[in-house]
């Protein structure tokens, strides 16, 4: 509701007209079972598509990491806006950072305790404790930012695992105690990144809605949506990947692609990266594609399918 109240702001200052709020509850919001069991792909997204379709909606507002990578042709991708911190962020008790939190464990004579729906968290977090030497416990976890946080108030965790971006747009981004760089966790394909979506007949909406289109953006995302879906891993597979187009905003000439795959366990990780030409232009998203499609192969090469639980879109 806090990311589809911002979309809203905009729209309304872009268009002149009032736009109203529909909230629609998903699957994904309503079961308790871990998304890799209830398959990931598409749970959260489902329902919004379905009220588009029946014209109850003018345009569905998605969490970008939430949406299949493939694009029905009755739905049209208008627009995907500036992306927020696209970092994962850790909450944990007294204000400990994770290198801190997992030696204080071990210290402790009992592994600290770190709370994550994400097999993607788990598998890079355990190579994370493996490379120090230490051990943790991820434990599964659901529910919104409030349930996730009680946990750690409660004591029942030491930490939790929560994208930054959610934490920013709900104004709770002073609990975190320490934003988990890329260089040790990447984040979900998309993380950070909003989707605004309508039907594809809709034309004039569409070319509104393109107004809040960030190309810089897209390209990333198409990127590494490119990556996971040459992966054909769905979007609660342990699949991590991030594109960066360095510059300085107006000169932008090298995107690179970084990935990961791993076991839960973090016992195996395959980490690669790649780099090329930006998009020539903001129509241009054969560029991103191809460089998704090439890290795919290299990864596919190292092994990369046999550490993953979801194969399918």
């Amino acid at each position: 509701m806090a990311q589809s109240e911002q979309v809203a702001e905009a729209v309304r200052r872009l268009t002149g007209r009032p736009v109203e709020l529909v909230q629609i509850t998903t699957y994904g919001d309503t079961s308790r079972e871990h998304l890799a069991q209830i398959g990931g792909t598409g749970v959260f997204v489902t329902a919004l598509r379905d009220a588009l379709l029946r014209g109850e909606i003018d345009f569905a507002v998605h969490s970008l990491k939430d949406l299949p990578t493939s694009q029905p042709e009755e739905l049209h991708l208008a627009a995907i806006p500036v992306r927020e911190d696209p970092r994962d962020a850790l909450i944990a008790r007294d204000g400990l950072g994770f290198e801190q939190l997992a030696r204080s464990g071990e210290r402790a004579g009992r592994p600290a305790r770190i709370g994550t729906g994400s097999p993607r968290r788990m598998a890079q977090l355990e190579a994370w404790a493996r490379a120090l030497g230490v051990v943790i416990e991820t434990v599964p976890i659901r529910g919104n930012i409030d349930t996730r946080i009680g946990y750690v108030r409660s004591g029942e965790l030491d930490a939790v695992v929560l994208a930054a971006a959610g934490l920013n747009r709900v104004g709770r981004a002073d609990e975190v105690t320490e934003l988990l760089s890329p260089d040790t966790v990447l984040p979900a394909p998309g993380q950070g990144a909003l989707a605004v979506e309508c039907v594809a007949t809709d034309v004039l909406l569409a070319a509104q809605l393109v107004e809040l289109d960030d190309p810089h953006t897209r390209a990333a995302v198409t990127a590494e949506r490119t990556l996971l879906a040459a992966l054909e891993a769905g979007c609660s597979a342990p699949v991590g990947a991030l594109a960066d187009l360095p510059g300085d905003g107006r000169t932008v000439t090298e995107m690179r692609l970084r990935g990961v795959v791993g076991t839960t366990d973090g016992k195996t990780l395959v980490q690669l990266s790649t780099t090329g030409p930006a998009p020539a232009s903001a129509d241009d998203r054969a560029t991103p594609q191809r460089m998704g499609r090439r890290l795919a192969d290299e990864m596919l090469a190292k092994g990369a399918a046999g550490l993953m639980g979801e194969r399918a879109l």
